[in-house]
């Protein structure tokens, strides 16, 4: 795609600028809470599974909402939906910080994944519409470690900040980094992409697909109980009935040919998933059993 006059050095500066800071925080609350855990659970009397959802809920939505509002912002624009996922988080993160019961902790970590999903389905595509080929690998690359940056330095900042300001004082550093890209994206980033503006969004399509998502995660997450297990299956043959849909439709929310016409990009995709599954499963086991 070619670049439009208006995408200078300063805006390209501010792309990775404002995608930086995004790709930091959102990994960054995700690791970086689990060390909270026992204390917010001390709060209010909650236990390990009522602590797990802390966790879950914001994991879930984002990704229940990542695929449809990532084929939104190529509809309407990925500047529009990263400003205000950027939004949407910053608030739900002073929320958080707020938050007088459990219920309101956890719907407000439902808000939040709903402003990381926007972020993360906006931030990559913009880094690649903004830069030209020449320049993508080193763009993508500071922000891909500014997002390995988050995730491991989560637990040791969470831990710090928990033992001496309390865990609230985690989602108020959270609201000052989001607040900084709100700034920087309002003040410097005047450029716009909707490579798929006219297109018809696939309304039945992410339907599907989020129905699937929960209940494969409500399964698990409510596992060894037999319903668990009878969620998860539901799940799965929610999300078998997606693919065949995705396949038919002429304008799919996700493209799921792509997984069978690249291996490489589908063994990269389980890889992550593998990495991912392991990494937090045990961050949150450590978190509540060796504290």
């Amino acid at each position: 795609m070619a670049q439009t006059p208006s995408l200078t050095k300063v805006s390209k500066s501010t792309v990775l600028l404002v995608t930086s800071l995004a790709g930091f925080v959102t990994p960054f609350i995700a690791s970086s809470i689990n060390l909270a855990l026992p204390s917010i659970g001390k709060e209010f009397s909650m236990d390990a599974v009522m602590l797990g959802w802390i966790a879950t809920a914001y994991l879930l939505t984002a990704v229940v909402f990542l695929v449809p509002l990532g084929r939104l912002a190529d509809m309407y624009g990925r500047k529009k939906l990263f400003l205000w996922g950027t939004v949407i988080f910053t608030f739900a993160s002073c929320l958080s910080a707020l938050s007088w019961s459990s219920a309101v902790l956890i719907i407000s970590r439902v808000i939040q994944g709903i402003g990381s999903a926007m972020i993360f389905g906006t931030g990559t595509a913009m880094l690649t519409s903004a830069f030209p080929p020449g320049e993508r690998g080193r763009a993508m690359g500071i922000n891909l470690a500014a997002v390995y940056i988050g995730l491991s330095l989560g637990p040791f900042i969470g831990g710090l900040l928990t033992q001496y300001s309390g865990w609230r004082s985690i989602f108020w550093l959270n609201s000052a980094v989001g607040l900084v890209a709100v700034v920087a994206t309002l003040w410097k980033l005047r450029a716009e992409w909707a490579d798929a503006r006219g297109e018809k969004f696939d309304l039945i399509g992410s339907v599907i697909y989020g129905l699937g998502i929960i209940a494969v995660i409500y399964g698990f997450a409510s596992l060894p109980d037999i319903w668990g297990i009878g969620w998860a299956a539901i799940g799965v043959i929610v999300i078998i009935v997606f693919v065949i849909w995705e396949r038919r439709v002429p304008s799919p929310v996700l493209d799921v040919r792509l997984f069978g016409n690249n291996r490489v990009f589908a063994f990269s995709n389980l890889a992550a998933f593998i990495s991912y599954s392991a990494t937090f499963a045990v961050a949150f086991i450590l978190s509540l059993y060796l504290q």
